[in-house]
């Protein structure tokens, strides 16, 4: 065997469901019979019935490795890049999940971890976005979202007013439940729900998706990825929402508030394997047609 490429592997996984415990065993089995050291997350190993793990808590677990193998879904690969960022240790998934977009290893096709480490993968860097709320000069809370920043209403919906600058140029007033402001990576989850467009990844832009708004004349906006956007909550807005960033995050914005959103420094580090393909994973998880095959 090629020496591996990772001195370290970081295990991760949120798990919620038998199979993501067998995957997990299943992955500790195959990297120990490639002699490659690993370091489990403590909330992971937990769930797991073996005493020789060696485990660190979540925040030390990106200082600890240099890649980070994440078991699940979409959801548990959102947990562990908020973990990883800061030092932007890559990150690979294999899914257990339901649609994907991020943990593209089936359990079935773990044999593809071995290529990885001896180098034969492709890195994709997928840049966040920050979120701070800010009412008459305090900072009331910040967050990083790796899909999305969304303006939701409080726990009854409720119609907001607010107003909509891109590096304090002033764009619209809204009445809607609320805007989301999604990555290249969010395009395909919260935002598209809404019905925003999907952005292809290695796009350096944010898509703008008003939710559920008064006014049926607006639609989304995509913007250069460098533009800073700021949300005024208006003093009359009789609610108070909340910023969400990845749904993992809440903030509450009182009328009054000024939300500012832009690029975080840092990116995730995101690993695929050689065969990946963007375009035929949108396929599979979108349910889009097939190749039309026909005879000239």
């Amino acid at each position: 065997m090629t020496a591996s490429q990772f001195k370290t592997i970081g295990i991760f996984g949120r798990v919620n469901n038998p199979g993501v415990i067998e995957t997990l065993k299943a992955l500790i089995d195959y990297l120990r019979n490639l002699s490659q050291e690993m370091v489990v997350d403590e909330e992971t190993a937990s769930s797991l019935d073996d005493t020789t793990l060696k485990r660190v808590s979540r925040t030390e677990l990106s200082q600890c490795c240099d890649l980070v193998i994440v078991v699940g879904g979409d959801g548990s690969l959102l947990h562990a890049a908020h973990s990883v960022i800061h030092n932007e240790t890559p990150v690979l998934g294999i899914n257990r999940g339901r649609l994907g977009f991020l943990t593209d290893i089936l359990p079935q096709e773990m044999h593809q971890i071995k290529a990885i480490l001896e180098g034969q993968y492709i890195l994709e860097k997928r840049f966040l976005l920050n979120a701070s709320v800010e009412h008459h000069g305090k900072i009331l809370g910040q967050c990083d979202a790796l899909n999305e920043v969304a303006l939701i209403p409080d726990s009854v919906p409720h119609m907001n007013e607010f107003e909509i600058y891109i590096d304090d140029q002033f764009v619209c007033s809204q009445d809607s439940d609320g805007v989301i402001i999604a990555t290249p990576t969010g395009s395909t989850a919260y935002a598209l729900s809404g019905g925003g467009p999907i952005l292809h990844p290695q796009l350096d832009a944010i898509v703008i998706v008003p939710m559920f708004p008064h006014t049926l004349s607006l639609r989304p906006i995509v913007i250069e990825g460098n533009h800073r956007i700021t949300i005024i909550i208006t003093p009359r807005n009789t609610a108070t929402p909340r910023v969400s960033c990845d749904s993992q995050s809440f903030i509450h914005a009182p009328p009054g508030s000024r939300i500012h959103i832009e690029k975080k420094s840092q990116r995730l580090h995101l690993i695929h394997p050689k065969n990946y393909n963007y375009y035929a994973s949108l396929r599979s998880k979108l349910h889009w047609g097939r190749k039309i095959h026909y005879s000239e």
